[in-house]
């Protein structure tokens, strides 16, 4: 199931209603998962921020078409039960396409065609890398299409490695992707040390590894589990890079989108999909807690803590509820462990 928009010429249109344009990076602003919370541009961006996306924008509006954004998310859930409560997709997944989903609606009070987002799902991309079984992939990724279905509203669609490498076994798709597509680890673990956009994502990503090591290698001792965390983080980032290109190169004309944080000038946006206090936490790595006010993405193991009750909906687990009312001021934040 794959959204894609056709674009006239790469060039910048000749007449150009940016007025439109910002009032899209607007909306799509308003849900940014930003790199530094507390950097003026996090609050309000400025005209810098819109600049890398504008031009883009501009050409769907010239070309009256619903403008068109990618997304590489919605891998696997995460085999952590401490954040999570199963291995297919629960309420979290569920509110988040429905999320995604209204903001394209959203999109549509200000410019007419609206959005569309095309979730290019990485789950096959570092399946084997996470010790996560290419059959569970799939039976999320099926859930995740009739979730989308059900929703009813067209503008969300999936694509997949099997989407851009057909005709090939899952591994021979990845050994392709590593191939053509990435870097060898030197010039990533280069990248970690010099270059604090390269170092941060990798940070984020050796942190939720490590908390996932704590649960799944027990029986190793913490600096050989931090160890193990740090090479598998390595191939995680460069498998990312990897795919981000074939992205690109499949839907050259799209907004690109991140759901990770990013800086406030880069040609990335990063996007929260739920709320959240942790700016890296997203559903296949967390569950719904529902105060009655208010749903929060969180780990499993915080809402435990609370006392919180586990809600089951089709015969399995779904998301917790709790009366007590859900401050962000205590939720684990992110903490991202330094590169050494």
């Amino acid at each position: 199931m794959t959204r894609t928009v056709a674009l006239p010429h790469p060039g910048p249109p000749d007449t150009a209603d940016h007025g439109v344009a910002d009032r899209i990076l607007r909306i799509v602003f308003r849900r940014r998962r930003a790199a530094d919370p507390t950097d003026p541009c996090a609050l309000s961006p400025c005209r810098d921020c819109f600049a890398p996306h504008r031009e883009t924008i501009d050409r769907y509006v010239a070309a009256g078409k619903p403008v068109h954004f990618v997304i590489p998310a919605f891998p696997a859930k995460s085999r952590n039960r401490r954040k999570t409560v199963g291995r297919l997709p629960d309420l979290g997944e569920y509110l988040a396409l429905e999320s995604v989903q209204g903001f394209c609606e959203q999109i549509s009070a200000v410019y007419a065609p609206g959005a569309v987002v095309t979730i290019c799902s990485d789950g096959h991309v570092f399946s084997d890398a996470l010790g996560i079984d290419d059959a569970h992939v799939d039976e999320y990724g099926a859930e995740l299409l009739r979730m989308i279905r059900s929703l009813g509203g067209g503008a969300v669609g999936l694509y997949g490695l099997r989407d851009a490498m057909p005709g090939l076994t899952l591994d021979q798709r990845r050994a392709r992707l590593l191939a053509e597509y990435a870097e060898p680890v030197d010039e990533i673990r280069d990248a970690v040390r010099s270059r604090a956009p390269a170092r941060r994502m990798f940070n984020g990503i050796h942190r939720f590894i490590t908390e996932d090591h704590a649960v799944l290698l027990a029986e190793l001792s913490t600096t050989q589990r931090r160890n193990r965390a740090k090479l598998t983080a390595y191939e995680v980032v460069r498998r990312s890079q990897a795919w981000s290109r074939v992205v690109e190169e499949v839907f050259p004309g799209a907004v690109r989108l991140s759901i990770h944080p990013q800086d406030p000038h880069d040609t990335k946006i990063g996007f929260h999909l739920l709320r959240t206090a942790d700016s890296w936490l997203t559903p296949w790595h967390g569950v719904v807690l529902d105060d009655g006010r208010c749903q929060t993405l969180v780990k499993r193991s915080y809402a435990e803590r609370l006392g919180a009750r586990l809600v089951w909906r089709n015969s399995r687990p779904s998301h917790f509820v709790t009366d007590e009312p859900i401050n962000p001021g205590r939720i684990d934040p992110a903490t991202p462990e330094g590169e050494s």
